[in-house]
């Protein structure tokens, strides 16, 4: 089960980051980066899954309960999920930006914006 669900993260940050790099149009590119950031995320999740563990609490002696989900990749994931939504809200207001000064999502007709 770990497997698929690993595969299926490398498979949605390999599409993502296809659609990132290959489209022209801006708002393509925005979606691939969502999707990209989505498969970095579920592979996070998947490497810190452990089968049959629990969350890492402790018995009223002090002793561990049993093996425990190391909480690390979960807290990275929540805190990867909030910048991605900031970096997504702030990309789409930039095009929208964009799009009213040149009515175009193409990324090749903004030339003023290269170095």
């Amino acid at each position: 089960m770990e497997y698929i669900i690993i595969s299926t993260g490398f498979a949605l940050t390999i599409f993502g980051l296809y659609g990132l790099l290959s489209q022209k149009n801006m708002i393509k590119m925005i979606l691939g980066f969502s999707i990209f950031t989505t498969g970095i995320n579920i592979v996070m999740v998947a490497i810190g899954y452990i089968k049959g563990g629990t969350a890492p609490i402790l018995d009223e002696a002090g002793k561990e309960i049993g093996k425990f989900v190391d909480p690390l990749p979960q807290a990275l994931v929540l805190t990867s999920i909030v910048i991605g939504l900031g970096v997504t809200a702030m990309m789409l207001a930039y095009v929208m930006k964009l799009y009213k000064d040149k009515k175009s999502l193409n990324i090749n007709d903004y030339k003023d914006l290269k170095w």
